[in-house]
């Protein structure tokens, strides 16, 4: 398993003002203090041997009013009688914190004989999440008895009973012990996501059953999909959790009364026209994407300054795709003498992801999503624009807070719920370049893709264009299983692009380098958008980091400073947010660049790769450092057709532009010919992270057979002019090589006396 960062928390009864570690405020604790139950004996906690806190009484009883509390009885013979177990139910009803701590319960009964417990989620905000919510309901440590295991950071100990964990995590564990037998119960949570990595994990799973008997597998879904699943699973006892009826009436849910060509902006006069109201209680919003909650964000801010006084004031909290909060603090309590506040959590992600947040009364359903599908005859993705499915329309109507009554209001018309929105979204493993994921299975000696059992099969297009990838990149040997390379690339939590990248830095000695692009490419993006009217001098913060070879290097100058602000501040935090403020850079992602590229770095040290000394900033270690970027993003490349900025992809015939954050934006010359890290076809074409290449350095990094599969084009047959040229030149050089041997040859025959002393 890949090295991680460590993850530490205080011994939950030591010298501190409580009995226990308090529960974080964003889950609802209380600050008052508790009363002890008068027991006669102190009960023992069996998990760490310490009595229980009171609060650990305090929360068992909100934990029985959950509605899947009244399942447990079933649920616990049935993880006795069967290997599988299927458990579906809706939102809210306590799931995916309850149902792992039974199954700890079920190891501790066996005295942890064959194992422990892992939940895997499907994001990792979420494992994150559950995880310090679960520890503070056992009443034990976070990171001891219960932890969680996430990208590039690593909370757990070994002697750890209960994990969470995300799906990708559990699988990259798998590389080291196919079997996971340091596992009893494995829960696979939130399958109704069907993200690729959920697929492929309960593929493996079935298998791994029929070679372990005393393995438990638990999987919690949402009722839409439990037939599915139950069916995938030959019959496992299936067991379904009704939600508890809301005591004051059913939620309303008020349609559009004919269809919206423009739904953005209704629905933000439909949020002002419920903030006019008074009606008490938050509201969230549902978008189709990332822009449309940057731009409601602006739009909110500049009406809240024009509102009468008496209404409270409304708080946007933006919630990105894959980033999950919690927001427990009641919001219409009064801080400080300031007014009233009312909350407008914005967001894209479905229903079920926003469990944690209370009090939200009013939800504003837009009804269509912009998804990401990956077409494999580009090898790119597109944004596409289309309406949610029948699942995730309901799912967000669950979010509302039960202890009142709920609204939600669809800006779509009943009709177009009914013959519009598919019953299902489409499984992620079919609309998703699969290339990491074919290279995992060839890791784990998966060499037919029809071994692993899918509940849908991926499209045939997309496993043969990911093996092609693979080829490219030679990751695969010629009986087509994994090659020395492509095994050290699967040790990397990465695309099989940058792991190339990386692996071909160490004979490129910029190893230094690009693990620091790597990290920042890795981590969220570090750019922040500029408040209105400072767009100059945002502008004019982020020229200080341009550095002329690229972007990628404009990274690295970013990296780099803030490492060196770090270093000198006084502070451990304070410094480095305010330097991160002051020149619009987001501190969080930067500080998670730094964790990534400790991660990495371990991991080479792991498999003993060289590691050059840094050089950054000399003319060699520039052109080292494209040529290791080449070496494995040679499938990105494209050309300045017209010397305005207008590049073709040299894979299709795509026409884009460089992102307005790109430091070749504020030049007058583009470079004719980049490597680009990202690309995605929308309205407005953009490749991100771009750097300046030969044609030569091309030509001479790419495998010819890549080369010579590459549609016709004027872009190709300027590199066969340069493959030509080079050619001519190679033999020339060859020839004149020759031709100065053999004068050397009868040189020598004629004055052979001359050579004979010559040598001694």
């Amino acid at each position: 398993m890949t090295a991680h960062r460590p993850c530490c928390s205080p011994s939950r009864h030591s010298a501190l003002p409580s009995t226990g570690q308090r529960r974080p405020p964003e889950f609802g604790s209380d600050s008052g203090d508790d009363v002890l139950p008068c027991h006669t004996e102190l009960e023992m906690n069996p998990f760490d041997g310490l009595p229980y806190s009171s609060r650990y009484y305090k929360l068992l009883q909100e934990r029985k009013r959950l509605p899947v509390w009244g399942a447990k009885d079933v649920f616990m013979a049935s993880l006795a009688a069967s290997p599988f177990v299927v458990l579906s139910g809706d939102a809210g009803i306590g799931k995916s914190s309850q149902i792992a701590q039974w199954c700890a319960e079920y190891c501790l009964s066996s005295k942890y004989q064959h194992g422990s417990v892992v939940c895997t989620q499907p994001d990792k905000q979420m494992a994150v999440c559950l995880a310090l919510r679960v520890a503070d309901e056992m009443d034990v440590n976070i990171g001891h008895e219960v932890g969680y295991v996430i990208p590039f950071e690593n909370c757990c100990i070994n002697e750890t009973i209960l994990r969470y964990s995300t799906d990708e995590m559990l699988l990259q564990e798998m590389m080291s012990d196919p079997l996971l037998k340091h596992y009893v119960v494995i829960i696979v949570d939130e399958t109704h996501k069907r993200t690729v990595w959920t697929d492929v994990l309960l593929g493996l799973l079935k298998d791994i059953v029929r070679q372990r008997a005393e393995l438990k597998v638990v999987i919690i879904t949402s009722p839409h999909v439990s037939n599915i699943l139950h069916t995938y699973f030959g019959e496992a006892p299936l067991i379904q959790v009704e939600s508890k009826e809301d005591t004051e009436g059913p939620l309303k849910v008020v349609y559009s009364s004919m269809p919206q060509e423009n739904y953005f902006l209704p629905a933000l006069r439909l949020l002002f026209n419920i903030h006019n109201t008074r009606e008490k209680g938050d509201v969230a919003m549902f978008l189709s994407c990332k822009k449309e909650i940057d731009e409601a964000c602006k739009i909110i801010d500049q009406e809240v300054s024009k509102q009468h006084p008496m209404l409270r004031e409304l708080l946007p909290i933006p919630l990105y795709p894959e980033q999950i909060r919690s927001f427990n603090r009641p919001s219409n309590n009064l801080e400080n003498g300031k007014r009233f506040k009312r909350r407008v959590i914005l967001t894209t992600n479905a229903g079920d992801s926003l469990l944690c947040i209370r009090n939200v009364k009013f939800v504003i359903d837009v009804g269509m999503e912009r998804r990401k599908v990956y077409n494999p005859r580009i090898r790119a993705e597109s944004l596409v624009m289309r309406p949610i499915s029948k699942i995730q329309a309901k799912m967000r109507t669950e979010i509302t807070d039960t202890a009142r009554l709920g609204k939600c209001f669809r800006l779509y018309t009943e009709e177009f719920l009914m013959k519009e929105m598919p019953d299902l979204s489409p499984a992620r493993v079919q609309e998703s370049n699969l290339t990491r994921m074919v290279l995992f299975l060839k890791r784990m000696d998966i060499a037919d893709m029809g071994q692993c059992d899918f509940i849908e099969r991926p499209a045939p297009e997309a496993l043969m264009q990911a093996l092609e990838d693979l080829d490219y990149l030679a990751a695969l040997d010629d009986d087509g299983n994994l090659s020395e390379i492509g095994i050290i690339m699967s040790e990397f939590p990465l695309d099989p692009q940058m792991a190339k990248a990386l692996i071909a830095s160490c004979e490129f000695d910029c190893v230094h380098e690009m693990l620091t692009i790597a990290a920042m490419v890795i981590a969220p993006y570090c750019y922040l958008d500029a408040p209105p009217g400072s767009d100059e001098v945002a502008h004019t913060c982020r020229r200080k980091f341009f550095h002329p070879e690229g972007d990628h290097f404009t990274l690295i100058n970013v990296y780099t400073a803030f490492t060196q602000c770090k270093m000198i501040s006084s502070a451990e935090f304070s410094e480095d947010e305010k330097w991160c403020s002051d020149n619009f850079l987001s501190c969080a992602a930067l500080r998670i660049a730094e964790a990534i590229r400790a991660d990495l770095l371990a991991i080479m040290q792991r498999i003993e790769l060289p590691i050059s000394e840094p050089a950054f900033g000399t003319q060699k270690n520039s052109l080292n450092i494209k040529k290791a970027l080449l070496s494995g993003y040679f499938m990105q490349t494209a050309r300045d057709v017209d010397g305005l900025g207008n590049y073709i992809m040299l894979t299709h015939k795509h026409v884009t532009q460089l992102h307005p954050f790109s430091s070749y934006c504020s030049t007058r010359l583009k470079p004719e010919w980049v490597l680009f890290h990202e690309f995605t076809i929308s309205e407005n074409n953009c490749i991100r992270i771009v750097s300046e290449v030969s044609p030569e350095m091309f030509v001479q990094l790419t495998p010819p057979y890549y080369f010579s599969n590459m549609p016709h084009s004027e872009s190709k047959e300027l590199l066969q002019e340069i493959i030509d040229r080079l050619k001519l030149s190679t033999n020339g050089e060859q020839h004149h090589g020759i031709n100065k041997e053999n004068d050397t040859t009868e040189k020598n025959l004629s004055h052979p006396n001359e050579d004979k002393c010559t040598i001694q």
